[in-house]
């Protein structure tokens, strides 16, 4: 059973930093997508962020050149680096791992999601 934890949310004030992290016990043999999204009171669920296994990135426009995700091969962890932050950004972020697997007659994936962190930006 893989189990995420999300940590590294807080309150901080417009421009600060805050760094994000997903770690996971139980084993993923073959990672092939870390995401990061996030949700604000009354908004859908967004994509943020996106590593693939290629160690492709993909940022939403909002967070482009002030987000950044990596991954950490020695360990099970995913980090969101944020920096300049925004009262806009205000929302609890979710860790979003995507498996690959095989189920015998063709290839799958399994979603496991994290409890979610909350991030604050005052103004």
């Amino acid at each position: 059973q893989v189990q995420l934890v999300e940590s590294g949310g807080g309150l901080v004030q417009a421009g600060g930093s805050l760094r994000l992290s997903c770690t996971w016990s139980g084993t993923i043999f073959t990672l092939n997508a870390a995401n990061w999204y996030r949700q604000s009171p009354g908004k859908q669920r967004e994509l943020v962020a996106s590593l693939t296994d290629e160690r492709h990135t993909n940022y939403a426009d909002a967070v482009k050149g002030r987000f950044s995700i990596s991954r950490d091969s020695a360990t099970n962890a995913v980090y969101l680096q944020m920096n300049s932050l925004k009262p806009e950004d205000t929302a609890v972020y979710y860790c979003n791992l995507k498996s690959g697997i095989w189920t015998g007659t063709e290839p799958a994936e399994i979603d496991y999601w994290g409890q979610g962190t909350q991030v604050t930006v005052s103004s």
